[in-house]
């Protein structure tokens, strides 16, 4: 058996969030999962949307306002999500802000 895992450093100096705008990047991916790493200046979003595969949101630092399914969430770091599929959801950055994007493919 092997035994095969991965370590990242999510929080290193080249994971800063930008000025201006959103950054994302794809940090690891396989056949059940995807996990994004976004970086959103103050003042950024992404405006409400839905995603086709259950998702969870992790806020690494920052704070933010999340909408969910119509309803408005404070989240700082440490908040951890929960989206079922077709979940109307978008993310308002209130300060600098870092989060992980882990979508769940096998389904």
């Amino acid at each position: 058996m092997i035994d095969v895992h991965t370590i990242l450093e999510l929080l290193d100096s080249d994971a800063a969030v930008p000025a201006d705008g959103i950054l994302s990047r794809t940090v690891y991916t396989d056949e059940q999962i995807k996990v994004v790493w976004f970086g959103f200046a103050a003042g950024q979003e992404l405006s409400e949307h839905t995603a086709s595969q259950p998702a969870m949101v992790h806020i690494l630092q920052g704070e933010a306002r999340l909408q969910l399914g119509g309803e408005t969430h404070a989240a700082r770091a440490g908040t951890w999500v929960h989206m079922p599929a077709d979940l109307p959801h978008g993310i308002f950055a209130k300060t600098p802000l870092i989060m992980l994007l882990i979508l769940l493919k096998g389904r």
